[in-house]
């Protein structure tokens, strides 16, 4: 297997709570109000759907809030990888992901291991230059059983709603995540930060007319067939571990772009802070830098809590692509 090279579920679709707009020349994230399942093409109009977009859609009016779905894994940090993640906007590149304890950043002399302060506490981070990035991948439909669409998102609200949800779910069902049946559901609130409009984050339910004791039970009878047809849910967990652990960074230089101007579109493209003939010019440079320097020196707080919301006049941070941050 080729070191470095991060082996992640197959991926089949894509599950956006938003779209990239054009306006006045550039390409900006829109918020939506509602889920959208594309394929992994794109043409100049944008993603094309995937045909269980409209499939959904046609069972709730034309709006795509739920998502039946079933998950891969029974390990939650599996289905839901989080972490603080850094990305140069000139590159593409991801340069530094971390989870407020360690982590890992590229520099000119290789990848090192550095402790996180999170954003809060990193000058690097200021600026929306480092945020919250979570994936989730869940099986929809029956087609195929290892093939997964995917939810990317920077919303801290999406986030810590999936984690928790997948951590209960999994300690009630007697560590049977992956038999159970759930739901995607798009959620709104209003908080004071939005100024009373409504922002939309991302939530695992049980599925409409189904109870809890129905859905445990139909997750024990899945995972008796399971064994009885050979199955081996451990192993299938092991070897994802072992995938995703083979490299630094989960997504693909090809994906990186996308990434960052779906959900990094105010990050700079150099770290803030004055210029000088002896001060690093690149962000590279910068990171290479502060590796060598030691812990950074805190810096002011600044909210990165950036979950969907409907279009507005000027044009949202958040992007949506993928889960618009969810």
């Amino acid at each position: 297997m080729l070191k470095g090279l991060a082996i992640t579920p197959p991926i089949l679709g894509r599950i956006t709570i938003g779209k990239m707009v054009e306006n006045n020349g550039k390409r900006l994230p829109q918020k939506d109000d509602q889920f959208t399942i594309t394929s992994q093409l794109q043409t100049k109009e944008g993603w094309i759907r995937h045909p269980l977009d409209e499939q959904l859609r046609s069972a709730q009016e034309g709006k795509l809030r739920t998502i039946p779905i079933r998950l891969l894994f029974s390990d939650p940090d599996l289905n839901l990888r989080a972490e603080y993640a850094l990305f140069d906007r000139q590159t593409a590149r991801p340069l530094c992901v971390g989870d407020g304890e360690q982590c890992k950043r590229r520099t000119q002399d290789g990848m090192v291991s550095l402790d996180c302060p999170s954003p809060d506490g990193c000058p690097l981070a200021q600026g929306g230059a480092c945020k919250p990035y979570g994936r989730l991948n869940v099986l929809i439909g029956d087609d195929d059983p290892l093939g997964s669409f995917i939810f990317r998102t920077t919303g801290f609200n999406s986030i810590r709603t999936l984690a928790a949800r997948l951590a209960y779910f999994k300690a009630i069902s007697g560590n049977r995540l992956a038999c159970m049946p759930l739901e995607l559901r798009l959620r709104g609130k209003s908080t004071r930060q939005s100024r009373g409009t409504a922002i939309y984050y991302v939530d695992i339910t049980l599925r409409e007319g189904w109870t809890l004791e129905a859905t445990l039970a139909e997750a024990q009878r899945l995972d008796e067939f399971h064994h009885s047809t050979g199955f081996d849910q451990k192993a299938l967990d092991k070897a994802a571990k072992a995938g995703f652990a083979n490299g630094a960074f989960e997504d693909s230089a090809e994906d990186s772009a996308d990434v960052v101007e779906e959900f990094y579109p105010d990050a700079p493209e150099h770290p803030p802070g004055r210029q000088d003939a002896n001060a690093p010019v690149t962000l590279t440079d910068k990171l290479q830098a502060k590796s060598q320097q030691g812990k950074p020196e805190p810096s002011e707080p600044e909210s990165t809590d950036q979950d969907a919301a409907p279009p507005v006049d000027h044009p949202p941070q958040t992007s949506s692509r993928q889960a618009k941050r969810a």
